[in-house]
């Protein structure tokens, strides 16, 4: 039997109890399949932040770096600025581990009504590659005179020519893989260094993919067009900041943020990549039994896809699908149901 070492971060709010109802799932195909998942659990998140100063250990980043894979459940706290539980844990790690891909699908299944109206059935299926390491999130700048009248906040944005490339290559080669048709979001008119420079380098690398039509679009623009005609959408490439926001919009037209899974992936293997859900930590149904286990599944799907590879990955999406296309199979609040989150994990470990 394989086994492959994953580091468990279950977070904050309902994240240990998603990250325990996938894992539950994913024992289940490894016992089916031959395979194991080596559990290394670190209690890292607000709370921790909260008694001690800091959302992870000074050595954090040590422990984690020799595992195969690291499974997330959510970060965040209404008690605690988001951006201290973001630079304190997700961004040392995606940037320390050199996970550039963000990427992150969406699909409109089977028995799941979008809030827009006439689509249903995979009409929307699309995936967002999002640069994940620089851009906006580049932790450089500063604030000057605090508290004076001239206090002073800069905060530059940082785009390197590998950074932009790699990502926009891997985009093409999903593209290049799926439909053929890459969408790139910038912010062109507005910033003419830094996205007109990513524009260059799309341009560039789409000398190298002549199947792939390519289309250019404002950030603005695609967010209208994601609500008023997502079905035109296949692969879509952003920078960190636009693909974060664009990812919301795509996760909640296909129905519920519950669905939506994400991995922060090194492609090369150099470091172990991260995955987690697109949600957040919902403290406002926490300890209810009513979370949607499912974008936490999927997110584990993922990590099969990358870690055990063969179709593991691909009978657990089927399995989820199969689930949610049942009118008759339990669904969480979110979905327009009332069952509770063993109730789906039990009903979809039957039906796998």
């Amino acid at each position: 039997m394989d086994t492959y070492d994953v580091a468990i971060i279950p977070g904050d709010g309902i994240g240990p109890a998603v990250t325990e109802a996938a894992l539950s799932v994913l024992d289940h195909l490894g016992e089916m399949h031959g395979f194991a998942l080596e559990r290394s659990t670190y209690d890292w998140g607000t709370e921790r932040y909260l008694e001690t100063g800091s959302m992870m250990p000074d050595d954090g980043l040590e422990r984690l770096e020799s595992t195969d894979a690291i499974f997330l459940g959510a970060v965040g706290h209404p008690d605690v600025p988001d951006h201290v539980t973001l630079n304190g844990l997700l961004l040392p790690i995606r940037k320390g581990f050199d996970q550039y891909v963000c990427k992150r699908p969406n699909v409109l299944y089977e028995g799941i009504e979008s809030p827009l109206r006439g689509y249903s059935n995979g009409d929307i299926d699309l995936v967002v590659y999002r640069e994940n390491t620089e851009g906006e999130y580049a932790n450089i700048g500063g604030r000057e005179h605090r508290g004076f009248d001239h206090e002073v906040a800069v905060q530059s944005a940082v785009f390197t020519r590998s950074g932009t490339e790699r990502i926009v290559r891997r985009a093409f080669e999903a593209a290049d893989r799926r439909d053929g048709r890459l969408t790139s979001i910038t912010k062109s008119n507005a910033q003419a260094h830094s996205m007109v420079f990513w524009d260059d380098v799309v341009d560039e690398v789409s000398e190298e993919f002549a199947n792939v039509a390519v289309d250019r679009l404002l950030v603005d623009r695609a967010s209208m067009d994601l609500v008023r005609r997502p079905e035109s959408f296949d692969v879509l490439v952003a920078s960190n900041l636009f693909g974060d926001i664009i990812t919301d919009i795509a996760g909640i037209v296909t129905g519920s943020l519950g669905l939506a899974p994400s991995g922060n992936i090194n492609p090369d293997g150099t470091y172990p990549s991260m995955y987690e859900p697109v949600h957040g930590s919902a403290y406002d149904i926490v300890g209810e039994n009513c979370a949607n286990p499912l974008a936490s599944v999927l997110t584990g799907a993922m990590l099969l896809d990358d870690l055990v590879g063969g179709a593991v990955g691909e009978t657990l999406r089927d399995g989820v699908e199969s689930l949610l296309a049942d009118p008759n199979a339990p669904k969480t609040p979110d979905l327009g149901g009332s069952a509770s989150t063993d109730d789906v994990v039990a009903a979809l470990i039957d039906r796998l």
